[in-house]
């Protein structure tokens, strides 16, 4: 009876080593070629990486659509996504100063550190449009890198879908082919849709537009800024500052734009005065987007303007 107890228990014992050694077997090709678990600030990056990484990335967007990306809180639930994120990428150029950092802290994930290969830093590998808060009267938040609001400008959204491309590989090596093949097809799609629907928009608009959030359509589509509703950045629309953006266009014909977080009363007022049609529009595609929601948003933004 003892030579039998003795004996069962040694071959449950030798069952559970071979089940553990199978198992690790099984999981060991499994977990090499695990896909990326990336975390963008912003929806923009959010589209990029869903279209670049399909099915070998699960995207987490921090920021909704329908907020202003200046200022939010670092909320638990940030720190929660970025605790397990292989990737962070984020806008910067100072644009989620107010808060991303401090999420950073929470999550405690060295690999998302700035300087790490899983912290991608979009402002790093592109050239920026100066930010009008580095001159004169619009001194103000300044963002001395230059202008974030890169995501309006679906070239440079082109030429970080490249970028990404390449750092995904670099972090998922069995699947960088993939990736960049992905990275080059999403570059090609943006810079055709980019070139289609300026050839759609009547030339030498003139725009208004509330904040430099839109000043990149100068850079895609064929118009000129001439105004801000904000007398400075981050200052409200004010009576005389309204008043004198009328005196200064009146008898011209153009366009009012302004992000559908923005208060509307300055918009109002000039389409009210001037006779330019006013338009509250996304800034990003939705929160789940890959990238035919960011094309849809590049047409939304053209089609505000006069179509030929």
């Amino acid at each position: 009876m003892f030579f039998r107890k003795t004996h069962t228990r040694s071959t449950r014992w030798l069952i559970s080593i071979a089940a553990l050694a199978l198992t690790a077997l099984v999981l060991a090709p499994a977990q090499a070629a695990a896909g990326l678990n990336v975390v963008a600030t912003t929806s923009s990056l959010g589209a990029l990486a869903r279209e670049i990484g399909g099915d070998q990335a699960e995207v987490r967007v921090l920021a909704p659509p329908d907020r202003d990306a200046h200022y939010l809180d670092a909320r638990p639930s940030f720190m929660a996504a970025l605790r397990r994120a292989d990737m962070l990428l984020e806008l910067g150029a100072g644009l989620e100063e107010g808060w991303l950092p401090a999420a950073q802290r929470g999550a405690s994930n060295r690999a998302i550190n700035s300087g790490q290969p899983g912290h991608f830093r979009a402002a790093d590998m592109i050239e920026l449009r100066r930010s009008i808060t580095m001159d004169g009267p619009n001194m103000g938040h300044v963002h001395e890198e230059g202008n974030p609001h890169f995501n309006a400008d679906p070239r440079r959204m082109a030429e970080l879908a490249l970028a990404l491309g390449q750092r995904m590989g670099e972090l998922r090596p069995d699947h960088a082919d993939s990736f960049m093949e992905r990275a080059e097809r999403t570059a090609d799609r943006l810079r055709t849709h980019a070139e289609t629907l300026a050839e759609q928009v009547v030339p030498e608009q003139r725009i208004v537009v509330y904040h430099e959030d839109l000043d990149y359509l100068e850079e895609w589509l064929p118009v000129e800024i001439v105004g801000y509703l904000e007398p400075a950045p981050g200052i409200p629309p004010t009576a005389r500052h309204l008043r004198s953006l009328v005196d200064d266009l009146e008898g011209t014909e153009g366009t009012v734009l302004y992000a559908e977080f923005q208060p509307p009363r300055g918009a109002e007022f000039l389409e009210r005065n001037l006779g330019w049609p006013s338009h509250a529009v996304p800034l990003d595609p939705p929160a789940d987007s890959s990238l035919d929601g960011y094309l849809d948003l590049m047409t939304t933004w053209a089609r505000t303007l006069p179509q030929r």
